[in-house]
């Protein structure tokens, strides 16, 4: 694994890269950074090379300033910056979450280095039929973090997608560098209500930029989150351009819990697309 860093407008970007053949670039969600990867990539790395990140501002990827808001456009900007830095070819693209609606810009604002692009959940509720609800919801987490603390605003946020998400583990219980991961992801946290849930949430896909390329598009969602709140956003979003949703192991955060399951999926998907790009050019 090589351990680097990029400087982009106003950050230094730390990411890895391990593995070996066709790039596949990992966008970890909100508040996560590029460890958040290894489950995935442990069973990716014999056949692609993975690339993952810390979004500016988390972990060990630095501002040059003080923290401020999130903004999408901003973070698929480093992407595409990183991509760039890494290889000429497109890459695939697997964002979870946050990183599912990084995931999204990026297709939009650079297709030329998309080869495709598996989103998982993205939380832009904005996109619901009901989304004056949802965004009800988001202020009320934000005004709990605010006034009482991180614990209660995630616990709120919690049941607002219907408990979508299955336990952390206890990281006394983990090996180092995963133990090490979750003491970052923990002081991220506060900084991911802050800066980045409000915004994030109100995003609204570029569907005129992304409908001509709805076949570079795999709108994921996880088996287990049918019914709950980070199902429906995927769903509205493959009906705007014309796809249907692809289930995927787990939960909302499947890439986690079933890892080994959810990477033979992403390893197939993206096979499939290789073999289909080849018979192509046949």
């Amino acid at each position: 694994m090589r351990f680097e860093t990029l400087r982009v407008p106003g950050a230094t970007l730390y990411y890895e890269v391990r593995g070996s053949g066709p790039p596949v670039l990992f966008l970890p969600g909100g508040g996560g950074d590029a460890a958040s990867a290894d489950p995935i990539a442990e069973v990716l790395e014999d056949r692609f090379t993975v690339v993952s990140l810390d979004p500016r501002g988390y972990s060990r990827s630095v501002l040059d300033g003080p923290q401020q808001t999130q903004r999408v456009e901003v973070q698929s900007d480093d992407a595409f910056r990183l991509l760039d830095h890494l290889t000429d070819e497109p890459a695939f693209v697997v964002g979870g979450s946050a990183g599912a609606i990084v995931g999204l810009d990026l297709l939009a604002r650079h297709p030329d280095r998309v080869r495709l692009l598996i989103a998982h959940e993205p939380p832009c509720f904005a996109v619901l039929p009901d989304a004056a609800e949802q965004r009800a919801m988001i202020e009320e987490v934000y005004t709990l973090f605010r006034t009482e603390s991180p614990a209660a605003a995630g616990a709120r946020f919690l049941a607002g997608i219907s408990n979508a998400m299955k336990p952390s583990p206890v990281p006394a219980e983990l090996p180092p560098r995963a133990a090490e991961m979750w003491a970052r992801l923990a002081a991220n946290g506060p900084l991911m209500l802050e800066y980045e849930l409000r915004e994030f949430t109100a995003y609204l896909p570029d569907y005129q930029a992304l409908a001509p390329m709805a076949d570079r598009v795999v709108l994921a969602v996880g088996r287990e989150t049918r019914g709950c709140l980070p199902y429906r956003p995927a769903m509205e979003i493959a009906r705007r351009i014309g796809r249907e949703v692809t289930e995927f192991p787990g939960a909302h955060n499947g890439m986690r819990t079933e890892a080994p399951e959810f990477a033979a999926q992403l390893a197939d998907t993206m096979t499939a697309r290789l073999r289909a790009e080849s018979a192509g050019r046949c």
